[in-house]
């Protein structure tokens, strides 16, 4: 339940706020990267670390903001969050190497962190455990605008003024954001979490992991965000370096898919309410597994739509699988909601991260990275067919 102190429609426009931290970071700056590259005078996979770091640290910091959050609140995590994320702007702006670069992104990730953190856990707090998944695809809907706009912001920003203006822009957003949070975040957490006064203490963290359910679900979630990493940290050189088009045309293909993914995140949660979280999971592993397969068929077409053609099915995939895993995997923790959501970020963020960054070093080209990264949720969908698989979603299956 909502609690009287906050307005419902209030709320979720503040949780929106928060959660846009993470993508505004991430996006604005992606058609930046080639010119990045040739400034620092370095290769394309060290610009590209500083998404994939970005989200390693996103992810590692929540497991120290999950406990905060449980502890102390929601609302002085986010707040402080803001101001860690608005100086290492400032910092990235001011960097003038590229390590310098790296270390600031790694800094500005647990910035990021907080604000997320403290957004999915009142989504938690507010909407338990029954509507919190479709609450999160409502979520990302929403923050599916800012892979549709930033990119379109940074171009004119990097034509206009150069990279770092896009580092700029983000400090003033958070400057904004966090006098938003001041004046209308109320506190949303129960008077029943569970406080331990061991912030880092394991059992904390094992009372969560212990869950298998929740396993199975945050390693989908790490899988599925593995996809769409390995799609924005490669889409620039492949299509603007390999492909050729300029920044106006990348970003053109870049809106398409943003705009499938705004559509397909509000449609997941009506997807949810009328088959099941079960079969709208495995409807997205399907697609992505599918679009996997079609990423390998259409490899020897050098052209921007066989590239983007199973990019778009894979968005679509994504919202499902998202949507539907993440709820699953937060549902059993309503007073521990703070570190469970710290843990699903981990998985989501830093191992999405790691997996990425990983796999770039490999050689591979952009399609065939995507195609393995998408062919990985293969072993999700078996399971999920397994008798374990239907045991965790035995709601559905008793509703069918």
């Amino acid at each position: 339940m909502i609690p009287q102190t906050t307005n419902s429609n209030q709320l979720v426009f503040l949780l929106v706020l928060l959660v846009l931290f993470s993508p505004l970071a991430i996006d604005i700056y992606l058609p930046a990267l080639p010119v990045i590259a040739e400034q620092f005078a370095v290769d394309i996979t060290s610009v590209q670390d500083t998404v994939t770091w970005f989200m390693v640290t996103l992810g590692l910091g929540q497991l120290l903001a999950g406990p905060l959050a449980d502890r102390f609140g929601r609302r002085p995590v986010a707040l402080g969050g803001v101001v860690i994320y608005g100086l290492c702007s400032l910092l990235a702006y001011l960097s003038q190497s590229i390590d310098m670069l790296l270390a600031t992104r790694l800094l500005q990730g647990f910035g990021a962190c907080a604000t997320s953190v403290a957004a999915f856990a009142s989504v938690r707090d507010c909407f338990g455990a029954a509507r919190s998944g479709r609450m999160i695809s409502y979520l990302n809907g929403a923050i599916c605008f800012i892979p549709a706009m930033a990119p379109v912001l940074g171009s004119w920003l990097t034509a206009e003024f150069g990279w770092r203006s896009n580092f700029s822009f983000m400090a003033g957003f958070a400057v904004l954001g966090w006098g938003i949070v001041m004046l209308l975040y109320k506190e949303t957490r129960p008077e029943n979490t569970y406080v331990d006064g061991r912030m880092l203490s394991l059992s904390r963290y094992w009372s969560v992991l212990a869950e298998p359910k929740f396993l199975y679900h945050a390693i989908l979630c790490m899988l599925s965000m593995a996809v769409i990493l390995a799609y924005v940290t490669s889409a620039p050189a492949w299509l603007m370096t390999g492909l050729g088009l300029d920044m106006s045309q990348f970003t053109f293909w870049f809106g398409i898919n943003a705009v499938l993914n705004i559509i397909a995140c509000f449609l997941a949660p009506k997807m949810m309410d009328k088959l099941g979280t079960r079969k709208t999971l495995t409807t997205g592993l399907l697609v992505i597994i599918g679009s996997g397969l079609l990423m390998l068929a259409l490899r020897p077409f050098a052209s921007p739509w066989a590239y983007m053609l199973p990019v778009f099915c894979s968005s679509i995939g994504y919202a499902c699988v998202l949507g539907s895993a993440a709820g699953r995997a937060l549902a059993p923790f309503g007073d521990r909601a703070g570190t469970a959501a710290a843990l699903l970020g981990l998985f989501q963020m830093s191992g999405a991260g790691l997996m990425v960054s990983l796999t770039q070093r490999a050689g591979l080209s952009a399609p065939m990275l995507l195609a393995m990264q998408m062919l990985l949720l293969l072993p999700g969908l078996m399971i999920l067919w397994s008798k374990y698989g239907c045991r965790w979603h035995q709601a559905d299956i008793i509703a069918d």
